[in-house]
């Protein structure tokens, strides 16, 4: 990368955080952002690789939206964030967030073919189309540690004893019509997707 275009990109992150920092002055001190401009920046660290300033940006985004899950992408810059930046067992709750908030964006990383799921419940963003602007791919030179990495990882207890009991709560609910019932098993989804996530700051 030319000095221009890490310059460039250094100018693009500086944008951004203006238009967010405008924003919030707009919205009398609490942020907006209809246009999801704080999704944005981290891509852009990632392509300088600076993993310490993406991290300090997950920190901020931490901060200021709390109950934001993000996009699948936004996720997978988190994840591949915390790996690099040796948060392992952070860069782990994370890649289960991810996959659950769609189930595709592993395949696509690994090149492996794309099968529409046959299910009933989906999270917001879990459908193949998601992954077609995905710009992440295990073919990448510079994401070969975090590859090796997260092909270990998806083999291991933890990932795969996660994604056994996800299902079989999906499944539960798909054939459940109580409301109550169903408040119940989406509960205990939620806590198997976002365990420790309050640790990932």
């Amino acid at each position: 990368m030319t000095e221009r275009q890490i310059k460039s990109i250094q100018t693009k992150i500086l944008r951004i955080k203006k238009a967010l920092a405008d924003d919030k002055r707009r919205w009398g001190g609490q942020y907006h952002d209809g246009r999801g401009l704080r999704y944005l920046p981290p891509e852009q660290y990632l392509r300088l690789q600076d993993y310490s300033g993406a991290q300090r940006y997950f920190n901020w985004f931490h901060k200021n939206f709390p109950d934001d899950s993000g996009y699948p992408d936004f996720l997978f810059e988190w994840t591949i964030t915390l790996f690099y930046s040796r948060k392992i067992k952070e860069a782990e709750n994370k890649a289960i967030q991810t996959h659950f908030s769609n189930q595709h964006y592993f395949d696509k990383f690994f090149n492996k073919p794309i099968i529409r799921l046959d299910k009933r419940h989906h999270s917001h963003w879990d459908y193949p189309e998601m992954t077609e602007n995905f710009a992440y791919s295990s073919t990448q030179e510079h994401l070969a540690e975090f590859t090796n990495w997260l092909e270990q990882f998806v083999k291991s207890d933890k990932f795969t004893t996660s994604v056994i009991k996800y299902n079989k709560l999906e499944e539960q609910l798909s054939n459940e019509s109580d409301v109550q019932c169903r408040s119940i098993i989406i509960e205990q989804m939620h806590k198997i997707k976002y365990s420790s996530i309050s640790s990932l700051a």
